[in-house]
């Protein structure tokens, strides 16, 4: 049997064993995007079998974050990490060599199922190696740098590897990582699992699964086709239906899966929200970011991560700061303030040009990174230490379920957005006597017009790579102000419930 080192030293190096698979889970749910053109070429999957090699993940990853993170308050959370690590390493390795679509999807899956059992167990592990309110708000802080850290730089990690690997090595980049991790866990994180010994309620593991995945579907899907269709109508009806069926058990049950007597905290319910509201934004404009980089100015995946590191500067620096100054400042000054940077930071990346700008676009990404910081380490502060430890992994993962909601959210809203404006600009500007299937072809996307542009000569090139690049920026203006606006809604909503909340 392995012993576990104790002492604050070994707390720390166990803390930065657990931001290791944060860093991986969250990095996954973006690198994928920059792979998809290359993996589209070499198994050519159909479009769906594409749509389920992108969502796959994310669909198995939301739907069970909140049924792993009640696995690991019965069974022990480091069992679960370590056994859940085994399992998304495997599924990494399966999906780098997959030989066809078919396998592809189907290692994604067994992927998303092994994130949902890291991100909670990481959590609530930190909730028990830290008792100390202000150390275990560092301690939080320097885990959301790691995972907004994995969101932002996935698709330049995916750039710099395809740039000399094949498709598998965004996967295989896990497999390192997880030995690393299943070494250093045993040695330095101990184990805990709550006293209760109550089983799950296998209808309320039906219910979650069939109240998340179908309104996951739905708005991935709107987003996708930028039209709302019967189904997708269906699906979003059925699953909030289903839901509702969801609460009202859990209301009944002695050990629910979802404690709703937490919501009667307002802290805990701004906590929610903020964290919900800060993927959004997030993840919707760091889409925008890595694509006006590489695609509006042409840089290299190399120097495209170069021009991103301020923005991880600013989300470590911040993270880590803000939990210092919370103790003297208080959780809804900070995290007000922090909303505030974040939508200032917005506003200004809205105003990019497409000639020039790239100064603006860094600074004003790093403004948004320092202020998106705040927010999730003290959303997660407030969840996690609003739960008795131990129901602290249940409650870790409700913090979770709330930012893949919000980051799915963040990406077909503020993805929609743009493309209706792109679209909408490049068909109102291209010429009358462009062929429709070429028009339609570049309307779909910057990346097209791109490539059609590669084709023509270089007059009718020029023209169409100014308009398809002046496009985008507008359609990148209007959802980063979309975005912003959220973010202000957030520094009077989450505050307010913040300050009248439990102590």
């Amino acid at each position: 049997m392995t012993t576990v080192r104790s002492g604050p030293r070994s707390r720390w190096l166990g803390l930065a064993a657990l931001t290791l698979p944060v860093i991986l889970t969250s990095m996954d749910v973006t690198i994928l995007h920059i792979a998809v053109p290359t993996i589209t070429r070499e198994l050519t999957p159909s479009p769906s079998e594409t749509l389920w090699i992108v969502d796959s993940y994310g669909f198995l990853l939301a739907g069970l974050l909140i049924v792993m993170g009640n696995v690991g308050d019965r069974i022990g959370r480091r069992r679960l990490l370590l056994t859940g690590a085994c399992l998304f390493g495997a599924a990494s390795v399966t999906a780098a060599f997959a030989p066809t679509p078919e396998l592809l999807i189907a290692a994604r899956a067994l992927m998303g199922i092994g994130g949902a059992t890291l991100m909670p167990s990481t959590l609530s592990l930190i909730r028990t190696m830290f008792p100390d309110p202000g150390e275990r708000t560092r301690a939080i802080g320097i885990w959301t740098a790691g995972l907004s850290g994995g969101i932002a730089v996935g698709p330049v990690v995916g750039g710099l590897l395809l740039e000399s690997l094949w498709w598998g090595s965004v996967f295989l980049i896990n497999a390192p990582v997880i030995v690393v991790l299943l070494a250093a866990v045993p040695r330095l994180v101990p184990e805990y699992r709550s006293p209760s010994t109550a089983r799950l309620d296998p209808l309320s593991v039906v219910l979650s699964f069939g109240a998340i995945l179908p309104v996951v579907w739905a708005v991935k899907t709107a987003a996708e086709e930028l039209t709302v269709t019967l189904p997708t109508i269906v699906a979003l009806v059925g699953g909030l239906g289903i839901g509702v069926l969801f609460l009202v058990r859990q209301r009944r049950l002695r050990n629910p899966l979802v404690d709703l007597d937490l919501f009667g905290d307002p802290r805990f319910t701004g906590a929610i929200i903020g964290a919900g509201l800060s993927m959004f934004a997030l993840v919707g404009v760091m889409l925008y970011n890595t694509q006006y980089l590489q695609l509006v100015h042409g840089l290299s995946p190399l120097v495209a991560a170069l021009a991103m590191l301020p923005v991880m500067v600013g989300v470590g620096a911040m993270a880590v700061l803000s939990s210092a100054l919370v103790g003297r400042l208080g959780y809804p000054l900070i995290f007000g303030a922090g909303a505030g940077l974040a939508a200032a930071g917005m506003a200004t990346f809205s105003t990019v040009p497409a000639d020039g700008g790239l100064l603006l676009a860094v600074v004003s990404s790093a403004a948004i990174g320092a202020g998106i910081a705040p927010m999730m380490t003290l959303a997660t502060d407030v969840v996690v230490a609003s739960a008795p430890p131990s129901r602290s992994g249940a409650a870790s993962a409700l913090s979770e379920t709330s930012a893949e909601f919000g980051a799915a959210l963040g990406i077909a809203v503020l993805g929609s957005i743009g493309t209706a404006v792109y679209r909408s600009h490049m068909r109102d500007g291209l010429p009358a006597d462009v062929p429709p299937e070429v028009a339609d072809t570049a309307a779909s996307g910057l990346g097209a017009a791109t490539g059609i542009a590669e084709q023509l000569p270089p007059a009718p090139a020029g023209h169409l790579t100014g308009l398809a690049d002046t496009a985008f920026v507008d359609g990148l203006g209007v959802a980063t102000l979309t975005a912003a606006a959220v973010l202000l809604v957030a520094t009077v909503v989450c505050p307010a419930l913040l300050r009248t909340g439990k102590k």
